[in-house]
């Protein structure tokens, strides 16, 4: 069976008709805990939950134990969602031991309770391993992470900011949610924590608009990469990585600068293809910025090659990959991509 997104996911709970496995595969938390709760509102009524819905870990917890449940009909609810989590730890069984469970879990999915829907969940499974391939083949794989490609998250993140604003009880505008996106990397975890503070800012408005964002996400952040730019177009180095090392101790999360970073050179970029003379107004607008920042984004735009910034988009993308690894450490990816950004030839 193909991996599907959460959205698909949502759909096939939208039919109601029970799904016997389910696999939540990745690491995005917002993501999966989205899934968890729609799963839940499908299937199992709140007020009943405490029957209806049982945990498990696959580290703690035999599959035996497991299955137990799953063969057990619920007390006052019509249908039970068991969740297992840690499910990686099934590969780490010894070759027999695992070729057992992945038989014994295979038979029961071939004949599932009819009153239980099994969610697995894993940040990641080695797809050679047969415990992945029965998933693919008995289950709903669901991938809880969004895109390798930092465009194409952040493209994907935007409208997962308006569920998490209609959770939070407010409305987020379009543009809005398409700058908080682009500032925070598509970071969902980091989306979620910008409209909570951006949800208590509106009040009773009870609207977020780009200018709240603005003023309340992006504002600091953008100025400093701005500094950054400075630098970078005047190829200093030395005095990057020391602006770097004052970010990074005062707290400046890796994959939120790299992502205010790569916003920046998109601005640029952006910037030089405006036409010469273009009014602060006509900046502002066609930037979607505010005057004072689109005159700044035009100003810094003039002093780069338009290679050097085709390049460090680039070498940007390279160090989101590498950050989302997890192979090095997060200092020594940025520090990296600074020594390539401030070079003469970046990438």
């Amino acid at each position: 069976m193909a991996t599907v997104s959460p959205e698909q996911l949502l759909g096939r709970l939208a039919k109601g008709k029970p799904v016997p496995g389910i696999l939540l595969l990745g690491g995005e938390s917002y993501l999966r805990e989205l899934c968890r709760r729609k799963i839940a509102d499908a299937y199992v009524p709140e007020g009943i939950r405490d029957w209806g819905i049982a945990r498990f870990s696959a580290d703690d917890d035999s599959l035996s134990t497991i299955l137990s449940q799953a063969q057990t009909l619920p007390m006052l609810a019509p249908l039970q969602v068991i969740f297992v989590g840690d499910v990686e730890a099934w590969e780490r069984l010894g070759e027999d031991s695992r070729d057992a469970l992945v038989k014994q879990l295979s038979e029961y999915l071939d004949d599932p309770a009819p009153f239980s829907v099994l969610v697995f969940e894993a940040a990641a499974l080695d797809q050679r391993m047969r415990l992945a391939k029965m998933f693919a083949e008995k289950t709903i794989v669901v991938a809880v992470e969004l895109s390798d490609d930092p465009a194409e998250r952040v493209k994907l993140a935007g409208p997962l900011a308006f569920e998490m604003a209609r959770e939070l009880g407010v409305e987020l505008e379009r543009d809005a949610a398409e700058e908080l996106s682009e500032i925070l990397n598509g970071e969902l975890a980091a989306v979620r924590t910008e409209l909570e503070k951006l949800a208590a800012y509106a009040g009773d408005r009870r609207r977020i608009t780009r200018a709240d964002v603005e003023l309340l996400v992006v504002s600091a952040r953008k100025y400093s990469v701005w500094e950054l730019a400075e630098m970078l177009a005047s190829r200093k180095p030395s005095v990057a990585f020391e602006f770097l090392d004052s970010l990074l101790r005062e707290g400046e999360q890796p994959a939120q600068l790299l992502g205010a970073l790569a916003w920046m050179y998109r601005k640029l970029l952006e910037a030089q293809e405006l036409p010469a003379g273009a009014t602060g107004w006509q900046a502002a607008s066609r930037l979607g910025m505010r005057g004072p920042t689109a005159e700044l984004a035009v100003r810094q735009s003039r002093k780069f090659p338009r290679t050097q910034l085709t390049s460090g988009l680039a070498a940007l993308y390279e160090a989101d990959s590498r950050l989302k690894s997890g192979g090095t450490s997060q200092r020594a990816v940025m520090e990296f991509l600074v020594a390539q950004l401030a070079s003469s030839t970046p990438g």
